[in-house]
Order: structure tokens, then sequence, then C-alpha cells
């Protein structure tokens, strides 16, 4: 007997525009707001379907995870779609998250490197894997500590999925409000995954010109 579908939270939070111009938008994405249609109808609604209703050329060049909320950008035609996908491809957008982790870290700033790969058996799980992951690299700055949590500064250079969750896991500090990979301590230190896109900057795919966006987190 197949397990009943899951069924995503219907996020009520509005969808706030940053930025608009002919060629894109920036956007703020709640959390427990898919970026894309999940499978089943019941989870139809998403960032990018309600966002049509009002830009009907509107269309989805990259992601933030469900409970991630934050900063993206959103191509309103062809050939914007195009220049920025291939600006992710070849790693030339810049990106930074807050995320406030589990226990107190050490080191103000510091490197994670460690390869990402699909945990078959767990998905849709992620898993730390030499042999057959791919190279992820996270760079991280302490803005805050207290007692029991620091807040952090997130650079992912590289974008896996899941790769901020993870690799601060295995730094042994764990985002909290994490379902899928902090420990039960972690996870019920906080209402919801405390990690936000924060800011992202491209070339503008007409001008040419750098392009930056920010969003300050609500945590």
């Amino acid at each position: 007997m197949s397990e009943p579908p899951y069924l995503v939270p219907h996020s009520r939070e509005e969808i706030d525009i940053l930025y608009e111009d002919n060629d894109l938008l920036m956007v703020r994405k709640p959390t427990l707001l898919l970026s894309i249609p999940g499978r089943h109808p019941l989870n139809k609604d998403c960032l990018i379907t309600r966002l049509r209703q009002r830009f009907p050329t509107a269309s989805i060049v990259h992601r933030l995870d469900l409970d991630t909320s934050g900063i993206m950008v959103i191509p309103l035609n062809k050939a914007s779609h195009a220049h920025l996908s291939r600006q992710f491809q070849e790693r030339r957008v810049e990106k930074a998250y807050h995320a406030i982790v589990y226990g107190v870290v050490r080191d103000d700033t510091g490197e994670i490197n460690l390869p990402i790969a699909r945990d078959w058996h767990n998905s849709p799980k992620q898993k730390i894997c030499s042999t057959s992951g791919k190279a992820a690299l996270t760079r991280f700055e302490v803005l805050s500590r207290a007692r029991d949590r620091s807040r952090l500064l997130l650079t992912p250079i590289t974008g896996r999925s899941h790769q901020l969750r993870i690799h601060l896991r295995e730094l042994g500090h764990p985002i909290l409000g994490c379902d899928m990979y902090a420990h039960n301590e972690a996870l019920n230190m906080a209402p919801r995954l405390m990690l936000h896109a924060s800011a992202l900057a491209f070339a503008h795919p007409s001008t040419g010109k750098w392009v930056s966006g920010e969003c300050a987190p609500d945590f």
C-alpha cells in the first residue's frame, strides 16, 4: 500500500516585489511556498503560479527550497531567461544567505568544502560522498553569537541541492528548524527553517550593468 502524497502547507504570506523592469523581477519568496508547482494537483500553489497572474511571461531560472525564504530573480522574457541561466551555470551570480545555527561557532570565518551526492535510499535528502559527490563549497562568517546559537552569513560558491543545510550539519552546527538534517534539539529551537536568501547580484541581461538586490531576514 503506497503512502499518501505529501501536501505542502499553503503559505498565505504575500510575495513582495523588490524590483521590476521590462526584463526581470526581484521578489521575496515567503517560507513554506514552493518555487514551482509540486507533482500532486493539490500542490500547484507556488511562487511562479502566483506571479504569472500578474506577469504572464514570468519564468523560473533558479529555486529556493520550500522552507527557505528570501530573494529570487524572475526573468520576464526568453532572452532574459537564457542570459540569467547562463550566469547561474557559470557561477557568476553572487548569492548570500543568513542563517541561525545550533551552538557557538568557534571560528569567525571559514569554509566547508565537501562533495554532495543524492542519497537515493533517503530521497529527497542529499549526503556527503567522496566517491560520487559533486564538488560543493560554502564560505561562512559569524555575525553574532549567543549562548546556544550563532548567526551566520553564508556564501555558497556552488549551488548543490540542500548544500547549506548539509554543510552546516557537517560543521557540527545544523540550521535551527531544519527538519531534514538537524537533530531534534536544533529542530525544536525554531518555528521554521532559519535560512534566508538575503542578497543576489548579477549582470543585467539587457544592459550588462551589475545589479544587486537585498532582502533582510525577518528573524
